[in-house]
């Protein structure tokens, strides 16, 4: 399948990156014994997903093979981090942790639900034909997620419509909310896998860790 020759050669990375400092951001602020990393492994790691962004958005065919390695690398970190942070969390309120109070344990999880959202919304837009740089080339991939604006006819979709970051960040958001898909279809197995993980850590963090700190308050 060819390009459309109105769709731009190089797919913008600034609202990706940015997503990157507001990650950063939310996980700095996790308390230092729920936190797996230190701060300055945190400023490590963002900067490995940064700078080849950066190096992506100026030259694609030299960067785009960098910046898949520097976001899969990423992935791996940021996705098992998440994962026991939301391990120690559970196990601080099965073993009645003091110092675990409601307002705490409130702000901690809905701080990671949201870093949940935003490292997502990254894995897919990576994911998604093998990632922004593949969806910029000649030979475009098929789709691992259906989005409506495919079957739309010309007149209410662009010729050669693509997905931006902002319907993947949709896309995480409606899956950690709503528990399912909605009106955005997984095509493969790679984003049915993706999205049942993303929703049973959201799953996790809303009805175990939400529902005992709104208890805790309400005591």
């Amino acid at each position: 399948m060819s390009t459309s020759p109105d769709r731009a050669p190089i797919e913008a990375r600034w609202p990706a990156a940015l997503t990157v400092v507001g990650l950063l951001g939310l996980l700095v602020a996790v308390p230092g014994r729920v936190r797996l990393l230190p701060v300055w492994g945190l400023y490590l790691i963002a900067g490995i997903a940064l700078l080849p962004m950066l190096v992506a958005s100026l030259s694609r065919p030299r960067g785009a093979r960098g910046e898949r390695i520097a976001m899969a690398v990423f992935f791996i970190i940021a996705v098992p981090a998440i994962l026991v942070m939301l391990a120690k969390l559970v196990v601080g309120v099965v073993r009645g942790d003091s110092a675990l109070g409601g307002l705490q344990l409130l702000i901690t999880s809905s701080t990671l639900w949201v870093a949940n959202v935003l490292i997502f919304a990254l894995m897919y837009w990576h994911v998604d034909r093998d990632g922004p740089a593949a969806r910029a080339s000649d030979n475009l991939p098929r789709p691992d997620w259906l989005f409506p604006q495919y079957g739309l006819p010309p007149e209410q979709a662009p010729g050669g419509w693509l997905p931006t970051f902002v319907d993947y960040l949709y896309l995480a958001l409606s899956t950690a909310t709503a528990f399912s898909t909605t009106d955005v279809a997984p095509l493969t197995s790679r984003a049915k896998q993706l999205m049942m993980l993303e929703l049973s850590i959201s799953l996790v963090m809303i009805v175990v860790l939400g529902a005992r700190a709104i208890n805790i308050l309400g005591s």
